[in-house]
């Protein structure tokens, strides 16, 4: 059954005739967390490099500016919140030699799970889960400068708004989020939204934030100014991970129960149209250039790649357990 899945997918890349996927090709990387390793995919061949982690399982990537380098935090072998292995070290990988050149300890287990570059200050953030912060590191170094307390716990997943002066944390069992001055380095509010959350992203013009309910098919749209939830949208089912299209019209929203991603019109908070993807879509990033969203797909070793233009779908072989998502432009 694997073999014809296999197969499947090659037919559907093959036969694709849509421009979107080679208009803008580049590097997708891909964090595998069942098989242990980095996929490293050329969108425009869909060929793939599986770069081994050689540690226990890393949830997600980032990747400098430049692309050259992807960093893959070593979270653990369970779930947010669940006992398990309590990783404290982040891989740094050079993505053209596909190789692991370094690595970042953090001095004792804290569980780092979410990476985010900050290219303004040249600081790369890690949501360090168990000392309720987030650590920032010197990405030439490769040490820590400081943290930033986020007064919570299971501080799972950061987004930083795109002028660069806040960061955002989806707090799963408190069902909170923290707000995070990134000048000061200090905890500024910590936003009450449900019983329990998971993921979180921001609008392009950074006033509104969006994290799912977990416990409820429904998502959350806080309003920044206020720090508080403006509006709830109901949803077919449990939301995950979502991303902002770059013209800022739509909200790009897995539902891992349904094997859908809705595409929310962020102009009346309805949902527009629900695509059909693998099992269990996690992790969404929309392509810089617009034209596509990437989705990882934890259950079936693929990321769906959709064309914008038309909402067709693009089958990626990926590894075991996709789930984190990072792009390095062509070089």
């Amino acid at each position: 059954m694997r073999h014809l899945r296999r197969i499947a997918c090659l037919l559907s890349i093959c036969l694709y005739t849509g421009a979107a996927l080679a208009q803008n090709t580049g590097t997708l990387l891909v964090a595998n967390q069942k098989d242990r390793t980095l996929s490293l995919i050329n969108t425009g061949t869909a060929k793939q490099v599986a770069v081994p982690e050689e540690r226990v399982t890393g949830h997600e990537v980032a990747t400098s500016p430049d692309g050259r380098t992807a960093y893959v935090p070593i979270y653990g072998n369970a779930g947010v919140g669940h006992a398990g292995t309590d990783g404290q070290e982040m891989l740094v990988i050079d993505v053209p030699s596909h190789k692991v050149i370094g690595t970042v300890d953090f001095g004792h287990p804290v569980r780092p799970h979410k990476p985010v570059y900050d290219a303004k200050r040249n600081v790369l953030y890690v949501t360090t889960e168990l000392d309720n912060t987030v650590t920032a590191i010197d990405p030439r170094t490769l040490k820590v400068l400081y943290t930033i307390p986020t007064g919570a716990i299971e501080s799972h997943m950061l987004a930083i708004s795109h002028d660069d002066k806040l960061g955002y944390t989806a707090n799963v069992s408190p069902g909170s989020v923290s707000v995070l001055d990134l000048s000061t380095h200090k905890n500024v509010a910590v936003i009450p939204v449900a019983t329990h959350v998971q993921r979180i992203s921001i609008s392009n013009d950074d006033k509104l934030v969006f994290t799912s309910d977990s416990s409820s098919p429904r998502l959350a749209v806080i309003d920044a100014k206020e720090k508080k939830v403006k509006t709830w949208i109901d949803l077919p089912a449990k939301g995950y991970g979502s991303a902002p299209t770059p013209d800022g019209r739509s909200l790009v929203l897995a539902l891992p129960g349904a094997a859908k991603v809705a595409i929310i019109d962020l102009a009346d908070f309805t949902i527009a149209k629900t695509i059909d993807v693998p099992k269990f879509p996690q992790e969404v990033l929309v392509r810089p250039d617009g034209k596509v969203a990437y989705v990882s797909c934890n259950s079936s070793h693929q990321v769906a790649a959709i064309d914008l233009s038309n909402w067709t779908v693009t089958l990626l072989e990926a590894g075991e357990g996709a789930d984190g998502l990072a792009w390095a432009k062509a070089r």
